[in-house]
């Protein structure tokens, strides 16, 4: 348990992966607490401990996934991870890695007939917004957890969010879509195609005057003249798109969802975790637990740092001690970042008392292989 005088109830992850009816699994946090290796070590856990038929989907970038499961590289296709304890429990373990591009290429290919995608693929726009565009990443990883889910395939699916603002995207992309889809900028880019084909710079420059010339001069007529082929282009999918993004999003409503947030003791990654905890509430979704990793504990945890530095100074005085007073002043130390880590994780528990936690030692070095990840996800499991 989070080591806090409000103790918070302890976190039964092992339940929550055996449960046939959970189906998805959301971890989410700030950058840099070892949600990556968290998702890893979960998914792991089920194929191993529990016999179900896992995928795990990182939508972050980093090659520290593929490198702890054993794999060269991870991409767009899930990918089996051999070598694997499964033998007794009949699960499998495969992981991939979000490609947003690819998958946006691939929605296009799927709703819409060849001639039409290939003028997709060659607009320019949509190679920028495939690629780079703010909020594709986000849009398009709730494009990917839907096709997984509808596949059928998977007993279980974890998904690695980015770095929690980002996660925040994640939620929001069904409703930022929508926004999107019926901005009145857009209307005004699909009334060409709607309503007798003329270009865009025709349409506009007849139509709209002083408010094309402003549009043009801040965008280009040839942006304008691509934003309008690619809108247009777009125009009988948009509706799919923003129907398949909120099915998704009643997905992470639904009870077969569980979001797990991964903190570490430290104030920015708790304050990450609690507002992300208070949008989790606020949009009715099933928070399963907190889990604060690399926690300190003092050997003799009832041995209190000012109890351990007065031993050590005493023992200083008297002199021909230096080993022993190293020993106290290290304990000292090590004891006082463990009272500094309880305070902050109060900040947490205090604001959710009732949000299921547990808490994950420090670890003596990173996790780079599956034994690693074994270690962490019996440490995550542990009630």
């Amino acid at each position: 348990m989070v080591p806090s005088d409000n103790v918070a109830p302890p976190l039964d992850v092992d339940r929550i992966l055996a449960d046939p009816g959970v189906r998805i699994v959301v971890c989410c946090g700030a950058g840099g607490v070892g949600k990556t290796t968290t998702a890893a070590a979960l998914a792991l856990r089920a194929a191993e401990e529990h016999g179900r038929r896992t995928v795990v989907l990182t939508i972050d970038p980093a090659r520290r996934l593929a490198q702890s499961l054993g794999l060269t590289e991870l991409d767009n296709t899930p990918r089996q991870v051999k070598g694997i304890d499964v033998e007794a429990s009949g699960g499998e373990l495969h992981a991939m890695m979000l490609d947003m591009k690819r998958t946006f290429d691939d929605v296009v290919l799927q709703h819409t007939d060849p001639a039409k995608a290939a003028e997709i693929f060659a607009n320019p726009f949509y190679a920028a917004m495939s690629s780079t565009f703010a909020g594709t990443q986000e849009y398009m990883a709730m494009e990917k957890l839907g096709q997984l889910h509808a596949r059928g395939e998977w007993d279980l699916i974890v998904v690695d969010t980015p770095p929690s603002r980002s996660a925040l995207d994640f939620l929001d992309a069904p409703a930022r879509l929508s926004r999107f889809l019926d901005g009145r900028m857009l209307r005004l880019l699909l009334a060409p195609a709607r309503t007798g084909g003329r270009s865009m710079f025709t349409f506009v420059t007849a139509g709209f005057g002083v408010f094309s010339k402003v549009v043009q001069k801040i965008l280009g007529a040839q942006l304008l003249t691509d934003l309008s082929g690619f809108v247009a282009a777009l125009d009988s999918m948009f509706g799919g798109f923003r129907q398949r993004a909120e099915q998704t999003y009643r997905i992470l409503q639904a009870r077969e969802t569980a979001f797990l947030l991964v903190a570490a003791p430290e104030p920015d990654a708790v304050r990450e975790a609690a507002y992300f905890a208070g949008r989790l509430r606020d949009e009715k979704m099933p928070l399963a637990g907190l889990v604060l990793n690399r926690v300190h504990r003092p050997a003799v945890p009832d041995l209190g740092p000012d109890e351990s530095l007065a031993a050590a100074e005493r023992l200083a005085e008297q002199g021909g001690h230096e080993g022993t007073v190293d020993v106290l002043r290290a304990h000292a130390a090590l004891a006082q970042q463990a009272v500094r880590e309880q305070r902050v994780a109060t900040r947490f528990t205090e604001a959710f008392p009732t949000v299921p936690a547990v808490s994950v030692t420090a670890q003596p070095a990173d996790v780079h292989d599956v034994d690693g990840l074994r270690t962490i996800g019996a440490a995550i499991s542990r009630v």
